[in-house]
């Protein structure tokens, strides 16, 4: 997340969505939950709510689920000067079902929604200024790649996100990078069943119905997701800075 912030921009709560089980990684998670896997010494998480902070980002909304007394006995309610909140799921929601439930703590009228198993080193406050001038619904920072197969891409014309489009090996294209900007008022406008995915059942489908900004940054993203890219982050993330706040 950048450090930079807009002079008079506060920055919204941000959601982590903590609750991911992490089967492709089951074997070097030690029954931890997937936000909690070890990188540089740290749990991945630690350096996800420093870089928030770094970002002055104040509170945070926890999605937890699997393993959820791990992290709240390592967090608790407090860390780096960030009040931390959790939203508890009881039985899986799907991403989308744990987004809706995590809104319904929200103070202010957006959220900053990150999953828990990515870094992507998106300014903050300029993602939050892109969607306020968009005047979008929801605003997903995109990461341009090269070369891949293993993330489906986004077709986005004058910052508006126009469709979503399978995997597919691709020589270059926009992804999205799993760092969005979300209205608080989307889950009462558009309910859904308890559990759904936020990626395939709303943003896929609605791309057509509501107004989903698009926010190009070419900067360092990682996702932890499978055991080669976990590989490379914990190469990557220990030779970086990431400052530790607690």
């Amino acid at each position: 997340m950048g450090h930079s912030n807009r002079a008079g921009l506060s920055m919204p709560e941000a959601i982590v969505l903590a609750g991911g089980l992490g089967t492709r990684l089951s074997s070097l998670l030690m029954d931890r939950p997937k936000a909690m896997i070890e990188v540089g010494g740290r749990p991945f998480l630690e350096i996800m709510l420093d870089r928030l902070a770094q970002s002055s980002v104040a509170r945070v909304i926890l999605a937890t689920g699997h393993g959820r007394e791990t992290i709240e006995r390592h967090f608790g309610n407090c860390w780096g000067g960030i009040e931390i909140q959790y939203s508890v799921e009881t039985l899986p929601l799907g991403t989308g079902g744990a987004v809706w439930k995590a809104m319904k703590s929200l103070s202010g009228e957006e959220a900053l929604v990150l999953n828990g198993d990515t870094i992507f080193d998106v300014d903050l406050a300029a993602l939050l200024s892109f969607h306020r001038a968009m005047a979008a619904d929801v605003t997903l920072a995109l990461k341009p790649m090269c070369d891949f197969d293993r993330y489906g891409t986004v077709e986005c014309l004058d910052g508006r996100i126009l469709a979503f489009h399978e995997k597919a090996r691709m020589d270059r294209g926009l992804i999205n990078g799993g760092v969005y900007v979300l209205n608080r008022e989307l889950p009462g406008r558009y309910p859904f069943p308890e559990s759904f995915s936020l990626e395939r059942d709303f943003l896929e489908k609605m791309a057509g119905q509501i107004k989903i900004g698009g926010f190009i940054q070419d900067r360092y993203f990682i996702d932890i997701g499978i055991p080669e890219d976990y590989a490379r982050a914990r190469s990557e993330l220990a030779r970086m800075r990431f400052p530790h706040t607690s």
